[in-house]
């Protein structure tokens, strides 16, 4: 019997998401425990272990048959032999979430053979749910989405650390675009989807439970999200990480992959 399609898995992204954010509101401002990975992969909060533990149950639950790809559970191969895998990042903005800031976001997608089919991205402070099925669209709290119709680099306002904007990744020149910022990767693929900003980019080998949910919305509202060096992405890789990403509409995606020009995507 076919699976679940695109929607009905949408659906219980939803609701899981909400639930996470039920459980992130507890801890927001009042003091979690907190603790740095190993290898210096970043703070985690006790926060952190209770969205990813009912995000697990919930959805592992309701769909046996899927993998399982979260920042927050120790990896294995059996995802690998699964059709369609969960990739969640329980709470996207550890360090925001700690200090405060309500810009943290709960990212979640389901991927089937390498591609996203549903995604959601949460931001339940703030009240913004981004939602995405193939070929369905995308969506704002309900609301159709549609990416920048900015085609130029001197229009455009993108969201990139300082160091990603820098000399060193534009052997060209750095381009004559407006840098903006914000603390979650998934937040800022979704801002990008939702037209408030033109482009999003980062060089540094990022993790695919960062930027799932957000490819597929970018691409459900008419943009075009690809790794560093303009080719697709993928999921559910053995070692889950991709050569950065760079997403904007199909026209402004190409001006700033011409400003690039030749050369491997850096790494830092």
């Amino acid at each position: 019997m076919p699976g679940p399609d695109a929607r009905e898995d949408l659906a219980l992204l939803v609701e899981a998401a909400r639930g996470a954010g039920r459980i992130a509101a507890r801890y927001f401002r009042d003091d979690p425990e907190t603790w740095n990975k190993p290898d210096g992969a970043g703070p985690v909060t006790e926060a952190d272990i209770a969205v990813d533990d009912m995000l697990r149950e919930r959805l592992m639950d309701a769909r046996p048959g899927y993998g399982w790809l979260s920042e927050e559970t120790p990896d294995g191969p059996a995802r690998l032999s699964a059709r369609r895998v969960f990739v969640v990042d329980p709470i996207d903005g550890t360090q925001a979430f700690i200090e405060g800031s309500s810009a943290f976001s709960h990212s979640l997608a389901v991927v089937e053979d390498g591609a996203v089919i549903a995604a959601v991205v949460y931001l339940p402070i703030r009240g913004k749910l981004y939602a995405a099925a193939l070929g369905a669209g995308a969506t704002l709290n309900d609301v159709a989405i549609r990416t920048s119709a900015a085609r130029h680099l001197h229009e455009a306002e993108v969201l990139a650390t300082k160091h990603t904007l820098g000399p060193a990744h534009w052997p060209q020149g750095v381009p004559p675009v407006t840098r903006a910022y914000r603390p979650s990767l998934a937040y800022r693929m979704a801002l990008v989807g939702e037209g408030r900003f033109d482009a999003m980019i980062t060089f540094r080998q990022t993790w695919e439970w960062d930027i799932a949910a957000g490819a597929l919305i970018i691409a459900e509202a008419g943009g075009l999200a690809t790794d560093a060096m303009g080719q697709p992405l993928r999921f559910n890789a053995a070692t889950p990480k991709v050569a950065g990403v760079l997403a904007a509409a199909p026209d402004l995606h190409a001006a700033l992959m011409g400003a690039r020009g030749p050369g491997d995507a850096p790494t830092a």
